[in-house]
């Protein structure tokens, strides 16, 4: 028998998509649990993510418990941590069952080997980005963070955000950016290593699957911004996307 597929998705950004994008990404879990051996969610699954000691976002409620029953029923799920939810712990790995990751992940994805990385903060560009990204993940600046009520930090998170208005008015112009940047930097991994198979990112809410070299593919997952685009690996091991209508 085949053995079933592997499913990669990554930019949901839930939170700050419409009601009709949770409730269509549940559908997708629920497909992903009757199809699926394993779920990749490659960084920013949630636009605001932050763990309280006794607190869970109640807007996040029924996909966390989705993802549970989904790793009940012997689907594992890795998530890996983005620019919107790096700041996940022991709730998400020890209550929920995730593999949640805060650095790039290598894996062995059926036949292939897979480098998963969310895709921000790469290279030696974006020096303004770098400098806030080490303020945001000091230790000090996410325990300062946590003495704020959660209604103001997630307000402050959604102020900052601009998922909202790219939903509203279209793709982010710097969107295009970041996907040549992005397949650039795999390309220069693919021709690094050859032991590496599949570089597969996300962040650019841009889906492709590109064939850097004969069997050898740059992945992104894209997002459910705008695309509900998620990519499947089957049994050979070859990535192909698509686009959820259920």
């Amino acid at each position: 028998m085949p053995s079933k597929p592997v499913f990669l998705v990554s930019d949901l950004h839930l939170g700050a998509v419409p009601p009709g994008t949770e409730e269509a990404f549940r559908r997708w879990l629920l497909h992903v649990k009757a199809s699926g051996s394993r779920l990749i969610i490659n960084g920013d699954l949630f636009d605001f993510w932050f763990e309280y000691r006794r607190v869970v976002l109640a807007e996040h409620v029924r996909v966390v418990a989705t993802l549970a029953e989904l790793v009940e029923s012997g689907v594992p799920v890795l998530m890996m941590g983005g620019n919107h939810d790096w700041w996940g712990g022991s709730f998400l790995r020890d209550r929920i069952g995730l593999d949640f990751r805060q650095e790039p992940a290598r894996l062995r994805l059926q036949t292939k080997s897979v480098l998963v990385a969310h895709g921000d903060g790469l290279g030696a560009g974006d020096h303004g980005y770098h400098f806030l990204r080490l303020v945001l993940r000091n230790p000090v600046t996410r325990w300062l963070f946590r003495w704020l009520h959660p209604d103001i930090g997630a307000w402050l998170a959604d102020r900052v955000s601009g998922t909202r208005r790219e939903a509203a008015a279209g793709p982010d112009p710097r969107n295009n950016g970041r996907a040549v940047f992005l397949e650039e930097w795999a390309s220069g991994l693919l021709a690094e290593d050859l032991t590496l198979d599949i570089v597969a990112a996300g962040h650019a809410h841009s889906p492709a699957v590109i064939e850097v070299s004969p069997g050898r593919y740059y992945v992104n997952s894209g997002d459910w911004v705008l695309h509900r685009s998620y990519v499947t690996l089957g049994e050979d091991g070859v990535p192909e996307l698509h686009e959820w209508e259920g």
